[in-house]
């Protein structure tokens, strides 16, 4: 891995990790806990990187909310401008219709629509056929536009 794909696994896992926390600074934590253990774990250079590294943060965020140090995301909005304000709202409106929605769910949008994941990483995270996650996506997106009250496209 050169250093670009570096920054780039570094950037996704820390988006997953702070989607599933809804804190920055425990999502910086465990996405540095990740990095140290994939490296010493020896299985550095194997090909499956990002694999790894997701089963690595999926456990430590799990481990996390055990504990119960999770807190809420901040929504701020921005009285500079109308445009900041919608902007702000529309993220508020998709933060709460996602909390709406099943962990697993939430987690395989994220996964896909957020980090770009390939169906094929996908299917080897969550150990079923590549059929069985686009259902999957294809029922996760259905709830969330049901939630989010948008049924167009």
């Amino acid at each position: 891995m050169g250093s670009t794909d570096l920054e780039q696994i570094y950037d996704r896992i820390y988006r997953y990790a702070c989607f599933r926390l809804r804190d920055s600074h425990l999502a910086e934590d465990v996405t540095q806990e990740t990095f140290l253990r994939y490296l010493n774990s020896g299985k550095a250079g194997g090909g499956y990187e990002i694999r790894y590294m997701y089963a690595i943060a999926r456990n430590l965020c799990a481990d996390v909310s055990r504990r119960g140090r999770r807190a809420p995301l901040q929504g701020v909005l921005n009285a500079a401008g109308a445009d900041a304000t919608e902007a702000a709202l529309d993220g508020i409106a998709v933060r709460a219709a996602l909390g709406e929605m099943a962990e697993a769910d939430r987690e395989l949008l994220l996964l896909r629509y957020v980090n770009g994941e390939s169906i094929g990483t996908l299917s080897a995270l969550y150990g079923c056929s590549r059929f069985a996650i686009y259902r999957r996506l294809k029922r996760a997106r259905a709830a969330f536009r049901r939630l989010w009250g948008g049924d167009e496209g």
